[in-house]
């Protein structure tokens, strides 16, 4: 073993602490999101990619480093919307915890007000954000600021009303905006027969953790979106119960959420460690005293092997500190050709040509630089007797 651990200054420890910041945002993002399966695919590839070089698969090594070279372009198509929205998200975000979205009381009200909506086949759209901020996917609107009441709610979704296509953001008990525009769903398979509201509905939801209520003027249903699906209530009046639902689990899942933040925290933190192993001491250029075996081909078939002397030898190689430790699994050998010995040669001069090593180590020296090898006649072997 080579006995060396390497200590992190200063600096590094802010290095790794920062690629473990991007490492544990990225996992926690992409978890949240539909891209995660097109990920794992690419982790999968980047492991056979090892493996592949690990065992020497020239033609699968190569295919896959050509497909690496333009990975980032492929990241760039793939993930597209998702790198936006997390872009988006790193520049309005802010820390604090964000106060309550709903409470009981406007619970009941909504319920209420959602009920006559939907009898009489008005088209409503409510929002109910969550922990996570939904400035950065609406826009437009009217500041209101009004407390929620069934008049109140009633009136904004009036057809006469000019902010009645809009959607309303409820938070607190209070209506902070009306009319205000939200970003569009393509996905046609969940919204079914939904119109836009149901695709503006679950448009926001596929983006952050709010509560979008949509009621239908062709239908008259009231439908539900949140965590990226929506879907349609059997009958109004469970509004309620689905609304207390999802304040009753927000500090369990708050709970569970901070539990996996750990998780990930600790996964990203294992990752940055290990690529600062790897970049940073791994690719100091050392050099390491190996002890490599002696071994005989192309031994003339006249002669058989007695001793070698010496049988082991100390080859000194140079490489970056992550090959010598492969190295360390993989050791290197002295082979030495003994052609020449049918010519009475029996002391083999060693040079760096008969060291097979793995990696891109050079030799440095050999000690000792020479081995002698011990033969002797082969016995003449019975030919088989005549039946």
């Amino acid at each position: 073993m080579f006995g060396w651990i390497p200590i992190p200054g200063f600096l590094d420890v802010v290095d790794i602490l920062l690629v473990a910041g991007f490492a544990w945002l990225a996992i926690g993002y992409f978890w949240r999101t539909r891209a995660r399966s097109a990920l794992a695919g690419l982790a999968i590839l980047a492991a056979i990619y090892v493996v592949a070089r690990g065992l020497e698969l020239e033609v699968t090594t190569a295919l896959l480093q050509a497909f690496f070279a333009v990975v980032v372009i492929v990241l760039v198509v793939v993930f597209q919307d998702d790198l936006r929205r997390l872009f988006e998200g790193l520049g309005t975000w802010r820390p604090g915890r964000p106060e309550p979205a709903n409470d009981l009381e406007a619970i009941d009200v909504l319920t209420r007000s959602v009920a006559r909506l939907a009898s009489s086949r008005t088209g409503a759209l409510i929002v109910l954000p969550g922990s996570e901020s939904i400035e950065r996917h609406v826009t437009g609107g009217v500041a209101l600021g009004g407390r929620v009441s069934e008049p109140l709610l009633l009136s904004l979704f009036d057809a006469s009303s000019p902010g009645h296509d809009g959607a309303l953001i409820v938070r607190g008990g209070t209506v902070e905006r009306f009319a205000v525009h939200l970003p569009l769903s393509s996905d046609h398979e969940a919204l079914g027969p939904g119109g836009t509201r149901h695709a503006a509905a679950l448009g926001l939801a596929e983006r952050c953790d709010a509560t979008i209520i949509a009621v239908s003027e062709e239908r008259g249903t009231v439908s539900v979106a949140r965590g990226g699906e929506i879907r349609v209530l059997p009958r109004p009046e469970d509004l309620g119960r689905e609304l207390r639902t999802v304040l009753e689990r927000e500090p369990a899942a708050e709970g569970e959420l901070k539990k996996r933040a750990v998780r990930e925290a600790g996964i990203a933190l294992a990752a940055a460690i290990a690529l600062w192993m790897v970049f940073v001491p791994g690719s100091a250029v050392t050099e390491a005293t190996l002890a490599a075996p002696v071994e005989v081909t192309n031994l003339p078939p006249d002669l058989e092997l007695e001793a070698i002397e010496p049988a082991q030898v100390d080859v000194v190689v140079r490489g970056l500190r992550r090959d010598l430790l492969l190295a360390q699994r993989n050791p290197p050998a002295i082979v030495i050709d003994a052609y020449l010995a049918r010519l009475g040669r029996r002391t083999f001069a060693l040079s760096a040509d008969d060291v097979r090593r793995s990696g891109d180590l050079s030799v440095v020296s050999i000690e000792p630089d020479k081995v002698k090898l011990s033969l002797r006649a082969a016995k003449a072997r019975a030919l088989p007797s005549p039946p």
